[in-house]
């Protein structure tokens, strides 16, 4: 299994995986393989939705602390 690109072609190809387990016409054996290429996409969609978060969390920190100093520049204690 490639690494997806992207977490979308990641979701995607999980999609179609799923599409292909619930059909009756996939073999155990087919449904084995589809299930190990989708455990390493369930891994590297979480590990990418984590470093996301970081992000997010890194960027709600850095406004609230722009937040707390208010529009020039001061701690709001300073302000007061």
């Amino acid at each position: 299994m490639r690494a997806p690109k992207t977490f979308e072609e990641g979701m995607t190809r999980l999609e179609d995986i799923l599409t292909k387990m619930q059909s009756e016409e996939t073999t155990l054996a087919e449904s084995v393989k589809l299930y190990a290429e989708a455990a390493g996409l369930v891994d590297y969609c979480s590990r990418t939705l984590d470093k996301v978060s970081l992000q997010i969390e890194e960027i709600d920190g850095r406004l609230g602390a722009q937040a707390a100093r208010g529009p020039e520049g001061k701690d709001a204690e300073e302000q007061a």
